[in-house]
């Protein structure tokens, strides 16, 4: 496993991490047990930062976090706050609600104070709320979270909210089919050195290569509800790509993946390669997706033809109908 500095909280983080959305709800059946053996399958390949969020599985996600916890202590654990809120608006965001979320990760998680919180992709109006932050900072101040940052929808969120100096990390959808935060964003990160989480790293599954146009996907799986953003913003499912519109990307992809490597590992060594990336968080159900996802930090890089070969296939398949959305 390979290390990288998470911005100016200093923690040496694993290069590929863990999100536990999956194992909490929202993908399908899971089994906890299953799910334990990929936290621990995970720790045993060098991951040591995990992503989670109090609404997986109303809490469950949470929840199997803090029986990792217990036998290794040296693990990261970052929450998020806020899609608790129904509706989900910005006056939500408040002192009584914020700090109520926070009390229920704190007994979910079995912690005194929580690693990192981050701000679960809130409306676009809250960035533009000083008095959130400031909560935030107050929650800091009282010890009940060590840092924060934000997990955003867009661009424009995340250039929005390092403009607080107490936000530390971002965490933003990254990978072969949404390039757009390595144009501004990542240089303006680095320059306020702010941690970078690259999430939905493998677009929902569609870069792994393992579905054709035709997939479907049982009912209480986002890639069944929320295809047209019923749920949520499209853009967290399949990275807002059409389906069958990625599904001849990944073909073209598979074409110039390198050998030795699955094409879930190379859609993620694709995200390392860019610098400002702390870390990517893919989820797993199980041991077998944990070990592969966490292998690929031990890749070697990929040249300059392979980069320009991916955003070749970007222009040609996806930029058209993605790039201008987030």
């Amino acid at each position: 496993m390979k290390y990288r500095t998470l911005g100016s909280i200093g923690w040496d983080v694993s290069a590929v991490s863990f999100g536990a959305w999956a194992i909490g709800g929202s993908w399908g059946d899971v089994d906890d047990s299953e799910s334990l053996q990929a936290l621990e399958t995970a720790v045993e390949e060098g991951v040591n930062f995990f992503d989670t969020a109090d609404v997986y599985g109303d809490g469950r996600s949470e929840q199997l976090l803090a029986q990792l916890y217990r036998d290794y202590d040296d693990i990261r654990v970052a929450t998020k706050a806020g899609r608790r809120l129904d509706p989900h608006t910005a006056e939500g965001y408040n002192r009584e609600n914020l700090t109520a979320f926070i009390d229920r990760s704190l007994e979910n998680l079995d912690r005194d104070a929580l690693d990192l919180v981050q701000l679960h992709c809130p409306p676009t109006e809250v960035y533009y709320q000083p008095e959130v932050f400031q909560v935030l900072d107050d929650l800091k101040a009282q010890g009940k979270i060590k840092h924060y940052g934000v997990s955003v929808e867009k661009v424009e969120e995340a250039l929005k909210a390092i403009e607080y100096p107490g936000v530390e990390t971002v965490q933003i959808i990254f990978n072969m089919f949404r390039q757009r935060p390595a144009e501004l964003f990542f240089e303006e990160a680095k320059t306020r050195d702010v941690g970078i989480l690259a999430r939905v790293p493998l677009a929902s599954g569609l870069l792994t290569g393992k579905y054709g146009a035709d997939a479907t996907f049982p009912e209480n799986d986002h890639r069944n509800f929320n295809r047209n953003g019923e749920a949520f913003d499209v853009g967290e499912t399949f990275a807002g790509v059409d389906v069958q519109q990625g599904v001849k990307a990944v073909r073209e992809l598979e074409d110039v993946k390198p050998d030795g490597m699955t094409m879930a590992q190379f859609a993620l060594r694709w995200i390392l390669m860019h610098d400002a990336v702390s870390c990517t968080i893919p989820g797993a159900k199980n041991a077998k997706q944990a070990a592969e996802n966490a292998r690929a930090a031990d890749l070697p890089p990929l040249t300059d033809e392979t980069m320009d070969a991916v955003a070749d296939v970007y222009d040609e398949y996806i930029r058209e109908s993605v790039h201008h959305r987030w």
